[in-house]
């Protein structure tokens, strides 16, 4: 009798046990499905998404904000034919606001015309503009120091001397000049010697 009940209790033991497991991996298959199709885009439950249908490239870019200007550096890309979830889009309709978790706030924003969008879209206002880099700066004194550039030295004028003037002499007219001094002397010592020679006859004489 009591051998009987204990095979009873282990049989109905079992056969719970049975039940309960094919019931737990029921239930668990059915929330995985559930979570696949809403982390599946077009899935069951699941909300707009985009496919990148731009062929021109292999990859679009995934940027921080809607423009290629006040955003410049990409925080991502998006392979030709992937699909993101879509959150929203810009005021103008021209970019569309992805979920991206290589973006800062797993958020990102892909051009509207290289996308091709199921399902329909919110407005979603831009983030703020990105604050800019404080570039360095340095002290212009210790720069001075550092600077080895030679200093431009101004070069003296040259002033050019005034031009040489050569004097250029005339010569007298002859025929207004008298005679040459060389004659009037010899005319003279000849005067002065005829009368020394007269005076010294003259002393002889007497």
């Amino acid at each position: 009798m009591y051998k009987r009940a204990l095979f009873l209790f282990g049989t109905c033991l079992l056969l719970t046990t049975v039940v309960v497991a094919i019931f737990d991996s029921r239930a668990l298959r059915w929330v995985s499905a559930q979570d696949q199709a809403t982390a599946t885009p077009g899935g069951a439950g699941s909300q707009s998404y985009i496919t990148n249908t731009f062929e021109g490239e292999l990859a679009i870019n995934v940027r921080t904000g809607p423009s290629t200007i006040v955003y410049p550096v990409p925080c991502g890309s998006l392979p030709l034919g992937a699909t993101a979830p879509a959150l929203g889009a810009s005021p103008g309709h021209d970019w569309v606001q992805i979920a991206y978790p290589g973006c800062p706030g797993g958020v990102g924003w892909v051009y509207a015309a290289n996308v091709t969008l199921t399902g329909a879209l919110r407005i979603v206002e831009p983030p703020p503009t990105p604050t800019p880099r404080a570039s360095a700066t340095i002290d212009p004194t210790l720069q001075a120091a550092f600077d080895l550039e030679p200093t431009e030295t101004r070069l003296p004028t040259f002033t050019p001397p005034p031009p040489l003037q050569v004097p250029t002499f005339s010569q007298p007219d002859a025929a207004r000049s008298g005679p040459p001094a060389a004659v009037a002397i010899l005319a003279f010592a000849l005067v002065g010697g005829i009368v020394l020679a007269a005076s010294f006859l003259a002393r002889r004489r007497r």
